[in-house]
């Protein structure tokens, strides 16, 4: 048997609900995880989901899925709830609807976080501003290197990792 078919085997036993992606010398592969999975991480530690329209289809933009979100992401919210011990409520994730590319939503490594002021204040006073993007969001960057962007109304977080899980 190949390696990576028995590392692949392994991880589906040892943590049913997660598929392997890449190959095992593939320092860049992300593991996707089911909406199920991620929802037992989110509540395992406190944190919640809302969307506007009441549902978990990825190709519905009024609802909020996780299906195919990466590993390091869903490990990012728990680090964040953990960090912050504040109310953190997820509003988007992996549907349809966003901005596409490379290091997107769909692709597994953005989730929105609904606004408050005891995640907002620790955004700005924990991690380093480092300008505004493209679309005119205020950037602040994690010492771990994820990218949280005020939009206003949310914060769209970019996890490269899991924010040191």
């Amino acid at each position: 048997m190949k390696l990576r078919s028995v590392l692949t085997a392994l991880a589906l036993v040892v943590a049913p609900g997660l598929a392997v992606v890449g190959t095992a010398g593939d320092a860049s592969a992300a593991t996707k995880i089911s909406h199920a999975t991620a929802t037992s991480m989110f509540s395992a530690v406190g944190v919640t989901w809302s969307s506007s329209g009441g549902c978990a289809d990825r190709n519905n933009s009024t609802c909020t899925s996780f299906d195919q979100l990466n590993q390091a992401t869903a490990q990012g919210a728990q680090t964040l709830k953990r960090a912050t011990g504040c109310a953190l409520n997820i509003t988007g994730g992996t549907e349809t609807g966003h901005a596409s590319g490379t290091y997107s939503h769909w692709n597994g490594y953005k989730l929105d976080y609904g606004k408050n002021t005891c995640v907002t204040t620790y955004i700005k006073n924990t991690f380093t501003y480092i300008g505004l993007r493209g679309d005119g969001a205020a950037q602040y960057q994690s010492g771990s290197g994820n990218i949280y962007a005020d939009e206003g109304n949310h914060w769209d977080v970019l996890y490269y990792n899991c924010g040191g899980c």
